[in-house]
């Protein structure tokens, strides 16, 4: 079975930053293609930011710019860093993995194509 978990979700307010990290456990994230995803109730989940099996990176347009996706494959951990941010990225912020890699890229900022998710970890943005 494989385990994703999120955390580093938290309250701040507008033009804070916030770094949310995602725990492998039962696989190593070499080899996968990563992404982060966001909902807020009663709305449909979106990209964010996703990173391939390469290293290659692609950012939702809205946070272009303020967001960072990286990865540390030794300690199997996946991070999103985000900076600048405003009210409207508060949402639920979950991670997601897959091996099916092979695929345009922005592809990778699908929900649908992931197999493996974590439970999320929130993350509330005040003005």
């Amino acid at each position: 079975q494989v385990l994703l978990v999120e955390s580093g979700g938290g309250s701040v307010q507008a033009g804070g930053s916030l770094r949310v990290s995602c725990a492998a456990y039962g696989y190593t994230y070499s080899g996968y293609c990563m992404g982060w995803f966001r909902q807020d109730p009663g709305k449909e989940r979106e990209g964010v930011a996703a990173i391939d099996s390469d290293g290659s990176t692609i950012y939702a347009d809205s946070v272009k710019g303020r967001f960072t996706i990286s990865q540390d494959n030794a300690k199997n951990t996946l991070y999103l860093q985000m900076n600048s941010l405003k009210p409207e990225d508060t949402a639920m912020y979950y991670c997601a993995a897959d091996l099916r890699c092979t695929v345009p890229q922005w592809w990778l900022l699908l929900p649908s194509k992931y197999n493996y998710w974590g439970q999320g970890t929130q993350v509330t943005v005040s003005s």
